[in-house]
């Protein structure tokens, strides 16, 4: 039975710096998903997160949850439920503007964890995109100069409960989808588990461990390693006991950024499959993502092609 990629990121600063990229390599061709210990943000931080978002759940979240599902009649279904999705969520946007301040119902001390939270989630990402530069041969800095467009990166979280549901084999907590943007960092619960991933077939659980931070690749690292590194289906199981926290936060590329193959690894693979993705606009992906999130990530990049005359045939944007 194969072991769920945990990675140790402190060993990156001793003797075993080469067998922790070799394992975040295999990670990221094999897997699309690891777990990270030991990376630089605080647990008393994380605690702090977790407690005032379990909180506010409590607090301002469970109530319209609940109405929500005796409005549809949920608890009365008899069969599987495919278009509902049996969580709680809202939205923090970080960059390139935050709206912290304007989303309703945090309270100010929440508000100035989540703000310096998404500030070590972003030093964290950033690292990541650098390691992955280095296991791929690109240049330092590369992915976050492709990612960056002409205002910066798109940066968010999106903070979600996963309430007990009475009748967890007719839904899903979120439906089967691969994500659509750069790098995925998520906070989840280390009690109640559920996020599944899909390897060779088969689902496999990702192990929630205290104080990790799961990392997953999106859509836009696939392209642009030209498909060395893939974006990998996953989905959350509803449990009957349990409310499960989960704060995934996205960063994703900008708007206007171009994204395409990375010239530097296309050479490297002449003579073998060449250009196997389209170049497009992010946000042109992400107006088609929103219609077909759900649906294999095969045919949006297929959908892509057929915009590539449109792009400029430049060098990408950098900056």
């Amino acid at each position: 039975m194969e072991i769920f990629p945990v990675i140790n990121l402190e060993k990156l600063n001793g003797e075993e710096r080469g067998v922790t990229m070799e394992m975040i390599r295999d990670a990221c061709e094999n897997w699309g998903f690891f777990e990270l210990v030991n990376h630089g943000i605080s647990h008393e931080l994380m605690d702090t997160v977790e407690r005032l978002t379990k909180g506010h759940y409590k607090e301002c979240m469970e109530r319209k949850f609940k109405e929500m599902v005796a409005s549809k009649g949920l608890e009365a279904v008899q069969s599987e439920i495919g278009d509902i999705d049996w969580e709680s969520t809202f939205f923090l946007r970080h960059l390139p503007v935050s709206n912290i301040s304007e989303v309703p119902d945090l309270k100010e001390d929440y508000r100035k964890v989540m703000r310096e939270f998404a500030l070590e989630i972003e030093k964290l990402a950033e690292q990541l995109l650098d390691l992955l530069c280095e296991n791929l041969g690109l240049e330092k800095g590369y992915l976050k100069k492709v990612f960056y467009g002409s205002k910066g990166p798109t940066f968010g979280t999106k903070v979600s409960n996963y309430p007990p549901c009475p009748n967890p084999e007719l839904f899903k907590g979120l439906r089967a989808h691969t994500d659509a943007g750069g790098i995925i960092l998520l906070f989840q619960d280390d009690k109640v588990g559920g996020l599944q991933l899909l390897k060779d077939g088969k689902w496999i659980d990702v192990p929630p461990l205290r104080h990790s931070i799961v990392i997953n690749l999106g859509d836009q690292l696939e392209v642009i390693t030209n498909g060395k590194y893939k974006s990998v289906e996953h989905r959350v199981i509803a449990q009957s006991d349990g409310n499960r926290m989960s704060i995934a936060s996205f960063y994703n590329p900008g708007s206007d950024a171009v994204i395409c193959p990375a010239p530097a690894l296309l050479k490297k693979e002449a003579g073998e499959e060449g250009q196997a993705y389209p170049k497009f606009v992010f946000e042109d992906y992400m107006k088609l993502y929103a219609r077909l999130k759900f649906q294999a990530k095969e045919p949006r990049f297929e959908a892509m092609k057929a915009t590539e005359s449109t792009i400029a045939r430049g060098p990408i944007a950098t900056a």
